[in-house]
């Protein structure tokens, strides 16, 4: 059973549910030290062609994809690689849209591989590899920041730039499940090259302090901008992504007719009571479906006409600069 991001994660200071967190403490200390030992017994493997990683200091929502999408787009003869979080296939597998299902490959790299080469791998060494052998000048990792099986050439961390609101990204400072830090963020910090700080399309300026937490390494800024307007009339939004609550607010942002918005699970396979209940939703408001790509890849084959994806795309503020990151990569 999957379980949906819990909001309080998200809060600096006097979060509720206080016994809840303190009974996850003990937990986020056997996760720290279990990802430090990790960490310091690998032995990277060097695929032969630069690794660039985009990985996150946090569990899920940061808009991590749409990053590893642009630099797919900017760097052409480099290959994506992902776990396929999700699929049933072990690989290393190249993805292909045509034949195979999220329940296969996972939803994010059915997703990515409708523009670019994907491979999936839950040995990253050894789809890198297999990407490699088919001509791939260079990888580029889905995730992965505290996976140490891979030396990397670049590695990028993508944060959430949203603190409206009460909302602080890095939570008050602990480590899943007692927050949503994947490892402390000093040591995170310190194995990364460069932040990529996600602004919500409406936001106009990063919050200071979250850019005095982050100042050890540069920061680009991006934002998460729709490649095409949602659809027009009333709709009735869902979304199964680690912060469905964001996809709300980014379709309104867009001037979305909203009447009515379904969170679900972070990687949610829609079932059949699921669907229903959407379909149900969407009877009341006589409204039609908007969801995200990521979730439209895991709809069942008869659903995608009924719902339209909405696509987003990560749009860099300072284009030159992430040239720079680029450019011995190409």
């Amino acid at each position: 059973m999957k379980l949906s991001t819990p909001r309080w994660w998200y809060v600096r200071e006097g979060a509720p549910a206080p016994i809840t967190r303190a009974l996850l403490k003990p937990v986020s200390w056997i996760w720290t030290a279990a990802t430090a030992r990790r960490m310091a017994r690998a032995r990277p493997v060097d695929p032969g062609a630069p690794v660039i990683c985009v990985g996150n200091l946090t569990v899920g929502g940061s808009g991590k994809t749409p990053v590893v999408r642009e630099l797919l787009r900017r760097l052409p003869g480099a290959h994506g690689l992902s776990r396929g979080y999700g699929g049933s296939e072990h690989g290393p597998l190249r993805v292909d849209p045509a034949r195979h299902t999220a329940a296969e490959v996972g939803d994010e790299p059915l997703m990515l591989a409708a523009d670019a080469p994907i491979w999936i791998a839950r040995d990253r060494a050894a789809g890198a590899l297999a990407a490699i052998d088919t001509g791939a000048s260079a990888i580029v990792m889905d995730d992965g920041h505290q996976n140490p099986s891979l030396k990397k050439a670049l590695s990028l961390v993508v944060v959430d730039g949203e603190t409206r609101n009460g909302v602080w990204p890095l939570g008050d400072g602990s480590v899943f499940p007692a927050g949503p830090l994947r490892e402390p963020l000093a040591v995170g910090l310190a194995r990364a090259d460069a932040v990529i700080l996600m602004l919500p399309a409406d936001l106009e300026r990063p919050d200071p302090e979250l850019l005095a937490a982050l100042a050890a390494k540069p920061v680009l800024f991006a934002r998460l901008e729709p490649a095409e307007p949602p659809p027009p009339g009333p709709q009735v939004g869902f979304a199964g992504i680690g912060m469905p609550w964001k996809v709300e607010r980014a379709l309104k942002a867009a001037g979305c007719e909203l009447v009515d918005f379904v969170p679900f699970p972070d990687h949610f396979a829609y079932d059949a009571a699921a669907l229903k209940l959407i379909e149900g939703r969407a009877e009341i408001f006589d409204a039609g479906l908007v969801t995200t790509e990521k979730d439209w890849v895991r709809l069942p084959p008869a659903w995608r006409d009924r719902a339209r994806a909405w696509p987003v795309r990560a749009v860099f503020e300072d284009e030159a600069a992430l040239e720079r990151l680029l450019a011995p990569y190409r």
